[in-house]
Parts: C-alpha cells; sequence; structure tokens
C-alpha cells in the first residue's frame, strides 16, 4: 500500500445496477438479470479476495426498491432466500464474512431468519467483510443514527462527525476508498451518503449481470490515479503556494 501505483481500495462499494436492462436486451423477464446479478457478485467476492480488498459493500434493495411492481419485489425477496441457502457454504469456504445492512423491520421473519443465520455461521470469517445493503438508504442511516445517539444519551454538545460515526450502521467498517456505480447510470441513489463523502468516485456503462475482473480492474486502475487530498493540500504544493 506504500506505492500509489499497487495500491488497492481497502473498501469498495458498489452500486449494481442495470439487471432489468441486461434482462430486456435478451427479451427475458427481468427476473432473470437479477439472478445473473446474484453470479456476477460471487464473481466479484471473489475477485475481490483475490486483490486483497477487505470489504466490499453492495447496494442489493434500496428503501425506494419497494416502489417496484410487487411481483418483481416478490421475486426479488425469493432470489435472496435462494442465493442464501445455495452460495452461504460457498462464502464461508472462500473466508468471506457475511453482514446485512439496513432496515430489517418490513422484511419476513423467514428472510431475517436467514439473514441471521448468514451473520452468525460466518462471524469468524476474515478474507473479506461483504456487507450486503438490503432496504437501506443513506438518509434512513443518518436519521437511525441521530435517533440511536439521542437514545444513547448523547447530549447536543457531545454530538460531532466522529460521534455520530459511531452509530452508523457500518461503523464498524472504514469508509468506502472507491464507490462504483454499473449501468451508465451517474448518481448515488441515496448510497451511503455518509461514508462515501470522499470515496473516488467510478461510473459504468458495463451492465452488472456483465461485470468481471476486467470491469472491477479498470476502476481501480482509475482510483490509483486520483490524487486523495481529504480537503487538504499536500505538501510540495504547499510550498509551491
Amino acid at each position: 500500500m506504500t506505492d500509489q501505483n499497487k495500491a488497492v481500495p481497502r473498501h469498495v462499494a458498489i452500486v449494481m445496477d442495470g439487471n432489468g436492462r441486461w434482462a430486456k436486451k435478451r427479451f427475458l423477464p427481468r427476473f432473470f438479470g437479477h439472478k445473473q446479478g446474484v453470479d456476477a457478485l460471487v464473481r466479484i467476492v471473489q475477485a475481490c479476495i483475490d486483490r486483497n480488498i477487505e470489504h466490499l459493500t453492495v447496494f442489493a434493495f434500496s428503501s425506494e426498491n419497494w416502489k417496484r411492481p410487487s411481483d418483481e419485489v416478490s421475486g426479488l425477496m425469493g432470489l435472496v432466500l435462494a442465493a442464501v441457502s445455495r452460495y452461504l457454504a460457498r462464502m464461508g469456504a472462500m473466508g468471506v464474512r457475511i453482514r446485512i445492512v439496513g432496515d430489517r423491520d418490513a422484511v419476513s421473519e423467514k428472510l431475517r431468519n436467514a439473514w441471521n443465520e448468514a451473520e452468525s455461521s460466518t462471524r469468524h470469517n476474515s478474507k473479506l467483510t461483504l456487507n450486503v445493503a438490503f432496504n437501506y438508504g443513506g438518509r434512513w442511516d443518518i436519521v437511525q443514527a441521530a435517533r440511536a445517539a439521542m437514545q444513547a444519551g448523547v447530549k447536543p454538545e457531545e454530538l460531532s462527525e466522529a460521534k455520530l460515526s459511531e452509530f452508523m450502521a457500518m461503523s464498524y467498517a472504514p469508509d468506502p476508498d472507491l464507490f462504483i456505480r454499473t449501468g451508465g447510470e451517474v448518481r448515488i441513489s441515496n448510497f451511503l451518503l455518509w461514508q462515501a463523502a470522499y470515496s473516488e468516485l467510478v461510473f459504468s456503462d458495463c451492465l452488472w449481470p456483465d461485470f468481471g475482473e476486467a470491469q472491477l480492474d479498470a476502476a481501480i486502475a482509475a482510483f490509483r490515479e486520483r490524487d486523495r487530498r481529504f480537503g487538504g493540500v499536500k505538501a510540495e504544493a504547499a510550498l509551491e503556494a
């Protein structure tokens, strides 16, 4: 990590967009795109492990996605259950720790139980932490953190950015260094609003089911080219000024 040309981001966040359009291009129902998207996620998890990335956070289902057609939402819920059943043992063998991030109140008890099992059975793994943002929204995260801080008795004069960060849904993880959105859209769509304040943003035209190692490496290459100053200036620039 000391050589900037070889640096990899410690934490990568991805908005996995384009599943529905991938299916539409092939005259298939949208569900098939989501199914292929799960396979793409498994590929990228392995790719992140191979590149020594510590955290991967993916936007699986936003708090706004409930507005989609009921059959699509129902299919997504079933797909999540099937994916947990199909891939949990494999993820565990890969050394992946799974953590679910989001408001769990709106999902079924069956899905909550599956998540609990996934988190419990992988809690000792340390190769990669896979954070799955489901029924998640960046604004929701900030509001729930503020409520939790108040419930914990934090006084107004004690509340700082650092203190509020302790109550965010992913307080256990470093902020993402690299934020990728696939599918050609150029917005962050209420994902990790607090945590992505200084993330390097990369937007890819690649639809998520087609996203693989080549696209990940291209995003990492773009990350390496960025001059990350976090609002400051480098020493040599300050001297020149």
